[in-house]
């Protein structure tokens, strides 16, 4: 008789030594490992359309909520005997771990399932990745007086100065 946990069903993901998720059993629950969170844990709810994580941060309990499609692909990823599926974000704190294997065919399959499931690239094994382009900055006041200039009036050039030449003098009258 096998063990039975409220989180999902008899063998729970990452019950064993391999971790293996279903991709057609969606939605799942499971934990993960967190460096950074309480407890080096963090719980994780896997739908077709979102990702929902949870962790605690020094007693502080979050939640993130992600569409799928803000990730960037699934991944393969060597480990040191075994290989693993990931689900890559931007941010490397949201990737997700989906399998655990050593078995090559068995992680082919679930890599393309996973692919097919989300709708999301295949990203190549363990390419790394170039750092995002820096974006070029828009500076709004670039054309502008410098700041010493600012404080000094400017001349006015629509209405110049009215210049007499040629007369012998000038009369003011009040």
């Amino acid at each position: 008789m096998g063990r039975q946990t409220s989180i999902s069903g008899i063998n729970p993901a990452g019950s064993s030594r391999a971790m293996r998720l279903d991709p057609l059993s969606l939605p799942v629950r499971f934990d993960a490992h967190d460096s950074r969170a309480d407890g080096g844990l963090r719980h994780i709810e896997l739908h077709r359309e979102r990702v929902v994580l949870r962790r605690a941060l020094h007693g502080m309990q979050m939640s993130v909520n992600v569409r799928v499609s803000d990730f960037l692909g699934v991944a393969l990823r060597g480990l040191d005997d075994a290989q693993m599926l990931v689900l890559v974000h931007r941010d490397p704190s949201l990737t997700i771990p989906l399998c655990v294997s050593s078995d090559a065919d068995e992680i082919a399959t679930a890599w393309q399932m996973w692919s097919d499931i989300f709708a999301l690239p295949l990203l190549p094994q363990d390419k790394p990745r170039e750092p995002a382009a820096r974006r070029r900055r828009h500076n709004a006041i670039r054309t502008r007086r410098p700041k010493f200039l600012v404080r000094r009036r400017g001349g006015d050039l629509l209405n110049p100065a009215n210049l007499h030449q040629g007369e012998r003098e000038i009369i003011a009258r009040d």
